[in-house]
């Protein structure tokens, strides 16, 4: 989870600077808030996974699902919006809320998690 919150990291990095830069003068200026968007929700995401990362080796049996989760919610979402931005087909929009709910899953089942942790 490490490696790979990384590597979403650095995605979000060039992405962010791709659409700062190379995509101002072939989007509108809507579409590239949505854009910013996208990265400005990866990159949380990708700080999400390597904190979970080192929270993780913490205890005996780790719920792995949750940083599945996370992983789907950046695919879903932020994949959704850069395809929606980049080739214009508006349906993709209909999966961008799939992974904002894998985000919120993701969130509340972590925090579910370690609150049953703490009471043991």
């Amino acid at each position: 989870m490490l490696r790979l919150g990384c590597i979403f990291a650095a995605i979000a990095v060039a992405l962010g600077a791709f659409g700062a830069h190379g995509l101002k003068d072939w989007v509108s200026a809507e579409r590239l808030i949505v854009f910013e968007t996208a990265t400005r929700y990866q990159m949380y995401h990708a700080f999400a996974l390597i904190l979970f990362h080192f929270w993780q080796k913490s205890l005996e049996n780790p719920p792995k699902w949750i940083a599945y989760l996370f992983i789907a919610g950046i695919l879903l979402f932020s994949g959704s919006l850069y395809l929606l931005v980049l080739l214009d087909i508006p349906i993709l929009g209909a999966v961008t809320p799939l992974g904002g709910l894998c985000f919120i899953a993701a969130w509340i089942s972590w925090a579910g998690h370690e609150a049953i942790s703490m009471k043991r």
